[in-house]
């Protein structure tokens, strides 16, 4: 098995930031439906309903998005910090991320899973934990550096998908698969969040620190040059 995850890198790396993508969106749906409309992986969504909120738009949260937003920059750091020495790709550094990132979704399942409904000090810190992970998540996939993968944003993902298509550039080599996987698992990762929710809004969050470590643990066994 080890050898079979060491013989295409690359194709292991791209499957397992699409299985966080999937991750990203169920987490997402978690946050904005179940933590008050706060995004806690995609930052753009949340800086949008940050700033509409600011102008007093009705019913829009402002603490949320901004513990969400704080957090999100300072998991984002420390996985800067943590493998600033690293080489590119996959190492061991990135498996100890990603296994944080894992336990602390866990940690904050087993916070709200014996309650039915969590008090809103409960759900802010839910949230903080959610931004500093996804942050976390979001850097170590950065540095492993997997095209148009982020596992957190398909903004940018969208675009190179219409600008190198046959209606615009028709890039050749346009790695088209890739780009749409990645914006159809975080579409169905959202919906299986918001399906998820309607069991307990500890379910989603759950099943994404098991995939998360789930990921952790096969990137570590397909690193190269280790027994």
């Amino acid at each position: 098995m080890i050898d079979r995850l060491r013989r295409n890198p690359e194709r292991l790396h791209l499957g397992l930031m699409l299985a966080l993508t999937f991750s990203t969106g169920v987490i997402d749906a978690v946050g904005y439906l179940g933590l008050d409309r706060v995004f806690t992986g995609n930052m753009t969504g949340n800086v949008v309903i940050l700033g509409m909120a600011l102008t007093g738009a009705n019913g829009l949260p402002i603490v949320g998005p901004i513990i969400a937003l704080a957090l999100f920059m300072v998991g984002a750091a420390i996985a800067g910090r943590t493998l600033s020495r690293a080489r590119v790709g996959w190492s061991g550094l990135s498996t100890t991320l990603f296994a944080v990132v894992g336990a602390v979704l866990l940690a904050a399942t087993i916070s709200v899973v014996f309650t039915a409904d969590p008090s809103e000090p409960v759900k802010l810190g839910v949230t903080g934990a959610l931004g500093l992970a996804m942050g976390m998540q979001a850097g170590a996939a950065r540095h492993i550096g997997v095209k148009d993968v982020t596992t957190v944003v398909v903004t940018s993902t969208i675009v190179g998908l219409a600008f190198d298509s046959v209606f615009g550039g028709r890039t050749k080599g346009h790695p088209w698969p890739r780009r749409a996987l990645a914006i159809v698992l975080i579409g169905a990762g959202a919906a299986v969040g918001a399906l998820l929710l309607q069991i307990h809004i500890g379910a989603g969050m759950g099943l994404a620190a098991v995939i998360t470590l789930a990921a952790a643990l096969l990137g570590h066994l397909g690193r190269p040059g280790r027994s």
